[in-house]
């Protein structure tokens, strides 16, 4: 399965030389706790996990007996995904929800940074559309996006976000971010990746949109979807929303 070109691949999730740096350079998922435990609160034995990436968040669900499907239009890291211990209990999806089989899923998730990277408005409704067609009715989808009144893009520059990595089998990769323009709700940036090794410099480009709350309550409206509840991040108190939308 392909999806139809709308949601963009960064380089760092494109790249299969980045996208295997992916996890040694964030080690610390605490964020994927309020997933993990929100699985719990509703029941939910099957899981479309979007824009699962390397697929931390899905083999953490599949381990606790969870029917997993994984999408993402990063074949790179779906390839990550694939290589790792227990991959064979998920089902991998190279592409994004605007495509996706017949599924009746209890759960869909977007964790991290996944929603606000949709930025386009297009490929944005086209993804609420195609999670609403894969819950089963009462199921949910969860979500969240930062509250764009918090600014948290003054924070990414490099004096911020410089760090050396020592990679198993790669070696030292120096790292750093920086904003490369704001117009309006979209915040462009840029990773930098130096390799040690053989000094390769590689740079992965990113947008994100951020979306207000109610904006975001509105789509979820607009879609179909009822909106039961939208939460603080545990892992960001006060700077996150997570939305709770269950499909009638």
């Amino acid at each position: 399965m392909t999806g139809g070109g709308a949601v963009r691949v960064d380089e760092a999730f494109g790249d299969p030389r980045l996208a295997a740096l992916h996890d040694p350079l964030d080690p610390d998922r605490g964020d994927l706790d309020a997933y993990l435990a929100m699985a719990d609160e509703f029941g939910a034995r099957r899981v479309l996990d979007i824009g699962c990436g390397t697929g931390v968040f899905a083999l953490l669900l599949a381990g606790r007996g969870i029917d997993v499907v994984g999408v993402d239009p990063a074949r790179a890291s779906v390839d990550v995904a694939r290589a790792k211990p227990g991959a064979d209990r998920v089902r991998w999806l190279y592409g994004d929800a605007t495509a996706l089989p017949p599924l009746r899923a209890d759960l869909a998730t977007m964790t991290a940074n996944v929603a606000q990277a949709i930025a386009d408005p297009d490929a944005w409704h086209a993804t609420l559309r195609g999670a609403h067609a894969a819950l089963r009715p009462g199921g949910r989808l969860v979500f969240e996006t930062r509250d764009p009144a918090r600014r948290a893009w003054r924070e990414w520059n490099r004096a911020g976000t410089h760090g050396v990595t020592e990679v198993p089998g790669v070696g030292a990769v120096e790292s750093w971010c920086e904003v490369t323009g704001v117009e309006g709700p979209l915040v462009s940036f840029r990773w930098t990746y130096v390799f040690a090794a053989d000094g390769q410099t590689l740079t992965s480009d990113s947008t994100l949109r951020f979306r207000g709350r109610a904006e975001v309550e509105a789509d979820l409206v607009a879609h179909g979807y009822v909106v039961e509840d939208v939460r603080d991040a545990p892992d960001r108190p006060g700077r996150e929303f997570v939305f709770v939308a269950r499909r009638p």
